[in-house]
């Protein structure tokens, strides 16, 4: 079962138009595909994904799961959106809320094992281990954690867990995103459940006001005395909750020694979505210079990319320059103008001679899809700007750090 319907507002207008597990990532992908790809290397083959958030662009992408190997007699990837019944009749309260309105999809396939994912999180998993892991200990629950460091860790899921044991224990006690971490294994929200047990928890949470898995089935567990383990994953993992943490997984894959080799993760991914497969090959001019970049099938490049990832359809003029800088499917920089430490959405424009961005700020900015920015704008590192502009909508040329243009 994927969690895949929210929106997660901390990232503003990228997330308008899209749940965040259908946003773009690495040149090429949807964070979903991480977990769909680390599914099918694990030969798990009956996936239910739990939408609910403006869901058009992830039902396009993923398709009937065909692209991860999920179409056949025993085998497929079922959309389960909210919907109308005797007895649901609302929209997810919550994590925990949307698995227990599909009970009935449980019942139906009978599982051995319930496993519940987050599908905006960036790593490699076979989950067959954790699976066996899970077994081994006789466990009702156990929960996968990844080591943080105590600053921030505020933001997360966080267990004591018993012994040091390299594959990990029992959980001992968990607090679900404290304002002062006293542990630093943070929960990367992915559960195995022993599907009785999944079924008495929600059916205990039901009837309150809250429905999350980290907030009030997990607590209940413990309290109740059910053997709750704790699985350490030590290989990468990337969060992506804000555009900073989007931007800085998104570099991971980037440089001269990369954190991450996408081809040692053999992530797949559906071509179809934004016609991929049908994109010319990309085009790079005489006069290009291009360095520890990502970019695909129809981009065009004349200008400089540097420390960049470029989807699909990306075109750079010459005399352009981008750096730092993530662009999604369609861009077009034109002439002269100088892209720093920005990610822009689907279909974006830049016109003549504009700057976007600052090399020597922490902040980002970030522009919607569809926009069309004029020429001779300067719109400074931290500023917003909001989907579907026109450059009659700027009222001016020049737009500071931190403000939203809309």
């Amino acid at each position: 079962m994927i969690l895949a319907g929210g929106r997660v507002d901390d990232l503003g207008v990228l997330t308008l138009a899209r749940p965040k597990s259908a946003m773009p990532f690495g040149g090429l992908y949807r964070i979903i595909d991480f977990s769909l790809s680390n599914l099918m290397h694990s030969d798990i083959e009956r996936v239910g994904i739990l939408s609910q958030y403006k869901p058009h662009s992830l039902l396009e992408h993923v398709g009937n799961g065909e692209s991860w190997d999920m179409l056949g007699r025993n085998r497929f990837a079922a959309f389960l959106p909210p919907f109308k019944g005797i007895n649901q009749s609302d929209w997810y309260q919550g994590t925990a809320d949307a698995v227990f309105q599909n009970l009935d999809f449980l019942r139906t396939h009978r599982p051995e094992h319930v496993l519940i994912l987050s599908g905006d999180h960036v790593y490699q998993m076979d989950y067959r281990e954790v699976i066996r892991f899970h077994n081994d200990n006789k466990a009702d629950l156990t929960i996968v954690f990844a080591k943080v460091p105590r600053e921030g860790a505020h933001r997360f899921g966080l267990a004591e867990i018993e012994c040091e044991r390299k594959e990990g224990g029992r959980v001992i006690q968990y607090l679900e995103k404290p304002e002062t971490p006293a542990f630093d294994w943070a929960s990367l929200t992915i559960y195995v459940f022993t599907p009785y047990v999944l079924l008495e928890a929600l059916e205990a949470n039901a009837t309150k006001d809250s429905h999350e898995f980290g907030r009030d089935i997990i607590p209940w567990l413990l309290e109740h005395n059910y053997n709750v383990y704790g699985y350490k994953h030590d290989g990468y993992w990337g969060y992506t909750r804000t555009p900073r943490e989007y931007w800085q997984t998104s570099m991971d894959f980037l440089g001269s020694t990369p954190r991450v080799d996408f081809n040692d993760w053999q992530i797949c991914t559906n071509l179809s979505h934004g016609n991929i497969r049908d994109r010319r090959p990309a085009l790079v001019g005489h006069s290009a210079l291009i360095e520890d970049s990502l970019l695909y099938s129809g981009c065009r490049i004349a200008g400089t990319v540097k420390n960049s990832i470029l989807f699909p359809g990306v075109r750079v003029d010459e005399g352009a320059h981008v750096e730092d800088s993530i662009l999604f499917f369609n861009a077009v920089i034109k002439r002269n103008s100088r892209i720093i430490r920005t990610i822009t959405d689907e279909n974006v424009t830049v016109g003549v001679n504009t700057q976007v961005g600052e090399q020597d700020s922490e902040d980002l900015s970030i522009i919607g899809m569809n926009t069309r920015i004029p020429r001779d704008t300067t719109i400074a590192a931290g500023a917003n700007v909001h989907p579907d502009l026109g450059p009659a909508q700027f009222s001016k040329h020049s737009y500071g750090q931190g403000e939203t243009v809309q």
